[in-house]
């Protein structure tokens, strides 16, 4: 191994590199757990092949070789195995906006709700990008694939089980920069991705450095290590293999702070920087599948009869660095970086159905209570849902404190609120 000797710590001044998304809106169903863990976004490492003897280099100039590279051709394969440590598998997709039933209207195509399969289990996908306009993500079953296709102003997405086409124009600003959009808001999917969030969390409560290289995909790479500064923290490490050549991010590795199996792994197994072919973002509806276009996906109107879409706009922030969402209607951000709690009024002030309540089946309500640790404070009573990454507690008055914070971090948040 040829280790790096940086051991600086970034303050504030990093995190600019590479900026921090504002949060539009911060949708909170019951079972919050599962949806401040979809948006984390975070991995651990893939087999490496060897340890390159690279020169040496510091954490600041890593950054901002990140930030600097401009690779817009590129593609490749990479898996995503994502461990949550729910008490069901897939549990984390039932929990999210879109992925409950409602809305599907759109179809299995629909991007917001197949790319939600990411947030558990592990997923084989295939990339192709050719610049700011064209890009292509599929997802590869064992016999069946599901694609997204970005081709300037049009994003198709194909689901082949179902045999069923999702169409809508793309994104506004599409296409304005060197950012391959997302195909969905909030769901991370390339190591870049992954790399970005982690990034736009860097502050002065945050360690990085360099430690040793790795080979990823056949690539030279650095490894860059982030990790929480403050006690608390559900994080107990980042790490981003960073390309030698070209500052492209090929692996992202999380660990959580309670060891174990990592929370999520991502990273390419093939990848090749040169030009992908033009056919690789064609696309034609197959003869027979049933088309959706995105428009028609109206599910009513909201307060001020504006039509809603039967795809909800998810929050884009992440957990570490929660000041984001400050100012969010019913949202106030507790603390700072890694250890930030968001409290939030879930509207009609009811938390979940108690024993004896008669509120649910007395099937149902132990189902809720396994799911759950009772707790109790100056603040009352509530539940603690718990990932092995994101906590919430839903008070019995309705309140929700949520973050990437131990179960006591939350209470000690509901006690110092009262």
């Amino acid at each position: 191994m040829a280790p790096n000797d940086s051991a600086e710590t970034i303050g504030e001044a990093t995190g600019t590199v590479v900026g921090r998304r504002k949060a539009a809106r911060y949708i909170v169903p019951v079972a919050v757990a599962g949806v401040a863990a979809a948006t984390i976004g975070l991995v651990p490492a893939l087999a490496n092949s060897g340890d390159p003897d690279l020169p040496k280099i510091s954490a600041q100039e890593l950054i901002e070789k990140i930030a600097a590279s401009d690779e817009e051709q590129l593609s490749g394969t990479f898996k995503i195995s994502t461990d949550l440590g729910l008490p069901l598998d897939g549990l984390a997709g039932s929990f999210l906006p879109g992925a409950d039933g409602e809305g599907k209207d759109g179809g299995a195509a629909a991007p917001q709700d197949k790319l939600m399969e990411l947030t558990s289990g592990t997923h084989t996908l295939r990339v192709a990008v050719d610049g700011p306009e064209k890009q292509r993500l599929s997802i590869l079953g064992k016999a069946s694939e599901y694609s997204v296709v970005h081709n300037k102003g049009e994003v198709w997405a194909y689901d082949s089980t179902s045999d069923e086409v999702y169409h809508a124009e793309a994104p506004e600003g599409a296409g304005a920069g060197k950012e391959a959009p997302r195909a969905s808001k909030g769901v991370p999917a390339t190591p870049k991705d992954f790399a970005e969030q982690a990034l736009a969390a860097v502050g002065d409560t945050t360690s990085v450095t360099v430690d040793g290289t790795a080979q990823v995909a056949g690539r030279d790479a650095y490894q860059l290590v982030i990790k929480p500064k403050q006690e608390g923290s559900t994080v107990g490490s980042i790490r981003i293999a960073v390309d030698a050549e070209n500052g492209v991010p090929l692996k992202f590795t999380l660990a959580a702070a309670s060891g174990g199996k990592a929370v999520v792994d991502a990273g390419f197994t093939k990848v090749d920087f040169a030009k992908p072919a033009a056919s690789s973002f064609d696309f034609t509806p197959p003869k027979g599948a049933k088309v959706t276009e995105a428009d028609e996906l109206e599910t009513g109107k909201d307060e001020h009869g504006k039509a809603q879409k039967a795809l909800p706009e998810q929050f884009s922030g992440q957990i570490p660095g929660l000041e984001g969402l400050e100012g969010s209607e019913g949202v106030n951000v507790i603390g700072k970086g890694w250890t930030s709690i968001a409290a939030i009024e879930i509207p009609g002030g009811k938390g979940l159905p108690t024993s004896g309540s008669g509120d649910v089946p007395a099937e149902a309500q132990g189902f809720l209570d396994a799911l759950g640790d009772k707790v109790t404070g100056k603040f009352g009573s509530g539940t603690v849902f718990k990932t092995r990454l994101v906590n919430a507690l839903l008070t019995d008055d309705g309140k929700v404190y949520v973050g990437a914070v131990t179960k006591d971090a939350l209470v000690r948040a509901a006690d110092g609120a009262k």
